[in-house]
């Protein structure tokens, strides 16, 4: 292994991003051009995978994404940028044709091809650089980022570091798999996929003889009405289970999406560390839930199945926990289960299984060693992340760490929607300058969240509400 040349130790970034996922594509989209004092924002952006792919397990024909295409990575902050979704059609000679699909939500799998095509084109990305290390340099004032540069294979190529004033953290978020399920992970010669892999693994599911599907969000409809679709009629030999007591639809009323705005965001923030840990569970079905279309086609697809006769040969039970799980005769698994209302339990014995449990956040705390005595967590041990998406540290950092989808125990809900991606990367880049290079609007909801406005500059319509008791 050899040291890579570090050209950039006497020519610090103003921003390096870790991680090239939508959210850092969509700051370093915004950042291209960006005037800074004298000269142009230099950044640089750092990923571990060779090429920029999205949950390419999940997309599955005709998957659509729950946001519209405005929600790409720049326009709800400059709909002028040449990074914008109109514009990857227009590069394409797709504009017409998309005007007349008269789509307003697009197949996962274009949102996909779009984000590559900017990672085509945008400067200062690196694929194949994993970040190790970050550490605060107190004489530089400077943050220091040691990188190991990948080969072809995923193998260590050669060391380098860089220096930046500020980093963006955007390392997104992994596959969740419960503690109960985990030793299905563990289970030789049963497939038991990830919904994240689905598609890797969809044939070899489809040659399972009974197949169950666990989890009740977007990603588990999907898959269950996938292999539906392609299971022969009357042998269907599905089974899906969820904790949740409904397949619910997700909330998509128009004043309910107002939880995805900023106005909602700052409310969020400012609420007691407390009451914001009680509110996100019971807010799952605001981005939890199942598109009422994908719930429809489900619907419609096992009713066309009883036109001559008899039913489809599925189960579909919302309310159920799986306790514990574990192999049968090495080829089968079986799965321990508990009904939550009616307090009963059984067993179900299946040849596949797809966990459909979602995502966590990755911790910070690997990347981040280097910082851990300079940062300030919260009650529950996590980072305290301010307004303005930064990591607050002690006085003596002067730069600053940037989170992006890290942040929903402080900012709420729409810290992982893509709707949202544009103003928060716009955000930082103001609070980044010092200017404004992203004039963003100071109202975006008609909700008025809470008796005390967040935004003091907003005046406020209708008569004065005055404060008789505020509780701390």
């Amino acid at each position: 292994m050899t040291d890579l040349p570090t050209p950039d130790t006497d020519r610090p970034h103003d921003l390096i991003g870790i991680g090239i996922g939508p959210f850092n594509l969509s700051l370093a989209a915004l950042a291209h051009g960006v005037p800074a004092d004298p000269q142009p924002l230099t950044t640089a952006f750092y990923e571990q995978r060779p090429a920029f792919h999205w949950h390419p397990g999940l997309l599955i024909d005709g998957a659509s994404l729950q946001v519209p295409f405005l929600a790409d990575l720049v326009t709800l902050a400059d709909p002028t940028s040449p990074w914008t979704f109109l514009n990857y059609l227009r590069s394409r000679d797709r504009l017409f044709p998309f005007y007349f699909a008269e789509r307003f939500h697009i197949q996962r799998a274009e949102y996909d091809a779009y984000c590559r095509w900017v990672t085509d084109r945008l400067p200062g990305l690196h694929f194949d650089h994993q970040v190790d290390a970050v550490r605060w340099n107190n004489q530089r004032k400077l943050f220091e980022i040691d990188f190991t540069q990948l080969d072809s294979q995923g193998e260590a190529e050669a060391l380098g570091r860089a220096h930046a004033r500020h980093i963006a953290l955007g390392i997104g978020t992994e596959p969740y798999i419960p503690e109960p399920l985990k030793p299905l992970t563990e289970a030789e010669n049963v497939p038991v996929i990830h919904s994240a892999d689905y598609l890797d693994h969809r044939q070899e599911l489809l040659d399972a003889t009974h197949i169950t599907v666990i989890g009740s969000g977007q990603s588990g409809a999907e898959i269950f009405l996938d292999l539906l679709r392609a299971r022969p009629q009357g042998h269907e030999n599905l089974h899906w289970l969820a904790r949740t007591q409904a397949f619910a639809p997700m909330e998509y009323s128009k004043l309910g999406l107002e939880h995805f705005t900023p106005d909602y965001s700052r409310y969020f923030h400012a609420l007691p560390e407390a009451v914001r840990d009680e509110l996100v569970p019971r807010q799952w079905q605001l981005h939890k839930g199942i598109d009422a279309d994908t719930i429809a086609a489900i619907h419609d697809e096992l009713y066309r199945r009883t036109l001559h006769g008899g039913w489809p040969d599925t189960t579909l039970t919302p309310g159920v926990s799986v306790r514990t799980a574990g192999r049968v005769a090495n080829t089968r698994i079986e799965l321990h289960l508990e009904h939550t209302q009616q307090n009963t339990r059984s067993r179900l014995t299946t040849d596949a299984v797809v966990l459909a449990t979602g995502y966590r956040e990755r911790s910070l705390d690997r990347i981040l060693t280097g910082l851990d005595p300079h940062m300030r967590r919260d009650a529950s041990e996590r980072p305290r992340i301010d307004d303005r998406f930064r990591l607050v540290l002690d006085p003596t950092v002067t730069g600053n760490v940037y989170v992006q989808n890290a942040e929903r125990h402080t900012h709420g809900v729409g810290a992982p929607d893509l709707g949202l991606a544009a103003w928060r990367s716009a955000t930082i880049l103001n609070d980044l300058t010092g200017t404004n290079p992203y004039p963003l609007p100071e109202r975006t909801a008609f909700t008025t969240f809470g008796l005390t406005p967040q935004n003091p500059r907003v005046p406020t319509q209708g008569p004065d509400l005055i404060p008789l008791a505020q509780n701390n």
